[in-house]
């Protein structure tokens, strides 16, 4: 899911790919030890998804 994810980018300098999206301590536990189910921040990448929804 991450994959598709708005806030999931790519880092040239470390090459790797991380979520850019600020999570406190605890948010970051809980998606670390996978107790949540879905991300509440997931933001789906795709611009032409994004924009035929808004038509």
């Amino acid at each position: 899911m991450c994959e598709e994810c708005a806030y999931y980018v790519y880092d040239e300098e470390e090459e790797i790919y991380y979520c850019d999206m600020d999570l406190d301590e605890d948010e970051m536990y809980r998606f670390m030890t996978a107790t949540v189910r879905s991300c509440p921040y997931y933001q789906n990448g795709d611009e032409y998804r994004v924009v035929l929804h808004q038509m």
